[in-house]
């Protein structure tokens, strides 16, 4: 038996297969247009760019596992959250899709924050109102693009419009959904009154499933574009927050993840909707019944390694920009960087300032300093900030007994170290660090009972690969350069601000 899952990424659309152990069989990707930017601050994506590409992706999966369509017992979608995919009364796409990264809204963001005000939003939906989320988008294409925005009758997500190419249904999930700004997450349900006040009909909105549920079957022209067999049922898959998650076995409290792509999260499962009465953190339902995700996000993890490489990288060989390469240098240089401090505001910074004009800081150099010593700050300083996350945690009381690390932070020996030493705990690796489509397979596999729940399936198919300890006296040593590296924030702010 095999289950499929597909990931609807910004860069590209993610195929996978895995068996009923959890082992995967195969992978592919069918690569996405670079997303347009008409101005500064704006990203656009063609959905059908995304339908493109997953029939490409599933073909190729199928081919490279020597798995025939009639052999997948089920599919499960994941993807990019917070877009607004409108679509008009045949289904066709109106406008571009603005995708999460698109960030023209903020005056969407400002005006219904006002309107509503900040405290009874966060009651509502869980979160503040953001550039990124889909309601905000839409309110920007009904100002400003009225004629637009009045042949609109069905507005959707990135993976719930592959998921109406290849079963003709309008669904989605509550884990993706609560990125909207338009749902109750507390209650798992539209919200009837944020609704109300926006003067959006519900109507225009999808039905809502969890996670596992099965919510369709591939139609007879999904089959035909993707090699699938006709009648095989569709879950409603997650988010890819919440379905990347589930590929790391973070679905009970206790169980935190951390990780650092281009950008780095740390995400907890809670067992009630932990909220943040400052809204800080984003507070989701989770892709498991019954349960919520409460996370915090740092803008450029990942992303401030990538910006020393390309502009200040050695050499023009590929081995001496690479990111082993960067990672094996900073191994000399001491923890605590002989008082070199970064702080990764690169592209703003989301928690714990959610200010989009915060400014990267490197803070305490001198002439005896490194390459080492830089690079290392910024491994440091990363985790620095997504040690921000935990702080709040703890603040509100998000139990962490459990690390997982996940992303390029969890393949490289040195920053799996600083993180242990940062975070001042044991911190594990999964086997399989497959991410979203991992587990939207994983919840394929549930919805046809080859596993009995979300847990039972993470219990049996993600296995631990091994963990990092750490070392007091490093502890110690970074304790108090986080002490340091929190006052850097507000002292950037008045020399900006001034």
């Amino acid at each position: 038996m095999h289950f499929l899952g597909i990931d609807v990424g910004t860069g590209g659309t993610r195929a996978l297969i895995i068996d009923e152990l959890g082992r995967v069989i195969a992978s592919a990707t069918g690569d996405h247009q670079a997303f347009a930017s008409p101005r500064i601050g704006w990203a656009e994506q063609d959905p059908d760019d995304w339908w493109g590409a997953c029939s490409v992706a599933v073909r190729k999966a199928l081919t490279q596992g020597h798995v025939r369509g009639e052999q997948i017992a089920c599919v499960g979608l994941s993807g990019q959250m917070h877009g607004a995919v409108l679509l008009d009364e045949q289904a066709h796409v109106v406008r571009p899709a603005l995708i999460w990264c698109d960030v023209r809204t903020e005056q969407q963001s400002q005006d219904l924050t006002a309107q509503i005000g900040a405290e009874r939003l966060i009651q509502l939906t869980c979160n503040p109102a953001l550039t990124n989320f889909t309601l905000t988008k839409c309110l920007w294409v009904r100002e400003n693009e009225p004629e637009s925005w009045n042949k609109v009758r069905s507005v959707m997500l990135p993976k719930d419009y592959v998921r109406l190419q290849l079963t003709g249904e309008r669904a989605t999930d509550v884990s993706d959904a609560s990125g909207t700004l338009l749902l109750d997450v507390t209650h798992r349900r539209w919200s009837k009154e944020i609704l109300s006040l926006v003067h959006m009909d519900e109507s225009l909105l999808p039905d809502l499933y969890e996670s596992q549920e099965i919510c369709g079957q591939i139609s007879a022209a999904g089959a035909a574009a993707t090699g699938l067999q006709a009648g095989t049922p569709v879950v409603a898959g997650a988010g890819d927050q919440a379905a990347g998650a589930i590929g790391m076995g973070v679905v009970s409290s206790g169980t935190v993840s951390a990780t650092i792509g281009t950008s780095g999260v740390v995400l907890a499962a809670t067992s009630g909707p932990a909220l943040d009465p400052r809204g800080r953190l984003h507070t989701f339902c989770h892709a498991v019944p019954g349960r919520w995700l409460v996370m915090g996000v740092t803008q450029a993890a990942g992303l401030s390694l990538r910006w020393f490489r390309d502009q200040f990288g050695a050499g023009t060989n590929s081995q001496g920009n690479s990111y082993e390469r960067l990672t094996a240098d900073a191994a000399s240089a001491p923890p605590g960087c002989d008082g070199l401090l970064w702080a990764p505001y690169l592209m703003g910074e989301r928690t714990p300032y959610l200010d989009p004009a915060a400014r990267g800081v490197l803070v305490g150099l001198t002439a005896s300093h490194t390459r080492a010593h830089v690079i290392r700050a910024m491994l440091e300083g990363v985790a620095f900030s997504l040690r921000d996350t935990f702080t709040i945690f703890q603040e509100i009381e998000v139990p962490v007994k459990t690390i997982r690390l996940g992303g390029g932070g969890a393949r490289s020996p040195l920053w799996r170290q600083i993180q242990a030493d940062v975070y001042g705990q044991q911190v594990e690796m999964v086997e399989a660090e497959e991410g979203a489509a991992y587990g939207a397979a994983i919840l394929a596999g549930v919805g046809v009972k080859a596993w009995p729940s979300v847990d039972a399936a993470c219990d049996a198919a993600v296995r631990v690969a091994g963990q990092v300890d750490p070392n007091s006296g490093d502890s110690l040593v970074l304790d108090k350069a986080y002490a340091k590296y929190r006052r850097i924030y507000p002292a950037m702010k008045s020399i900006l601000d001034g």
